[in-house]
């Protein structure tokens, strides 16, 4: 019986705690979510641009690179 007490308790301080750390979560609001959505789809399209010309350059120096050996 002493055991299941225990686990009672852990179960108890467990969920307590939780709570209490739930309680500390800070949601931002409509423009700071606004901002940072904008922000992702910035770096991401800049990204995605960048990995296109270095593949489109690596590309062009592969097909070089054999045209020249034949």
């Amino acid at each position: 019986m002493a055991q299941t007490a225990k686990k009672d308790a852990k179960k108890d301080s467990f969920w307590k705690s939780m709570k209490t750390e739930f309680n500390k979560i800070t949601w931002s609001d409509k423009t700071e979510t606004v901002k940072e959505s904008v922000a992702v789809l910035c770096v991401s399209v800049v990204l995605g641009l960048v990995i296109t010309l270095l593949d489109t350059i690596m590309q062009y120096g592969i097909n070089f690179l054999t045209s020249i050996g034949m």
